[in-house]
């Protein structure tokens, strides 16, 4: 079923809000919005996931934040990756890919 949303694994939210803001400063309504589309729309973040995430990991020193203005004209708080955040996004990633490659070889010897 092509239009339905997909729940995310838990510890997935952190790698994807850190790949997000890999590419360059963003706010919390942009890194939803920027995982919504890159995902063709098969992933959505809400609010109440997301903000509790982005202090998480703001808290943890993986991601910097500086106000500023958004494109509506807004004040937002921009995020960036810190040197930290760098290195776990790097982690985060390995990890991922380790574990989609075990669930992989799972799903090949059921068949």
């Amino acid at each position: 079923m092509p239009n339905e949303k997909s729940d995310l694994l838990q510890g997935t939210l952190d790698m994807l809000i850190l790949k997000i803001v890999a590419l360059g400063p963003v706010h919390g309504y942009g890194i939803s919005r920027r995982i919504r589309q890159i995902s063709k729309e098969v992933l959505q973040v809400q609010q109440g996931s997301l903000y509790p995430a982005l202090h998480r990991l703001e808290k943890r020193g993986w991601l910097e934040a500086n106000w500023g203005e958004s494109e509506n004209g807004r004040q937002a708080k921009f995020y960036r990756l810190s040197a930290i955040g760098r290195k776990q996004f790097t982690a985060e990633q390995s990890n991922w890919h380790r574990l989609a490659d075990a669930v992989s070889l799972i799903l090949k010897a059921a068949q």
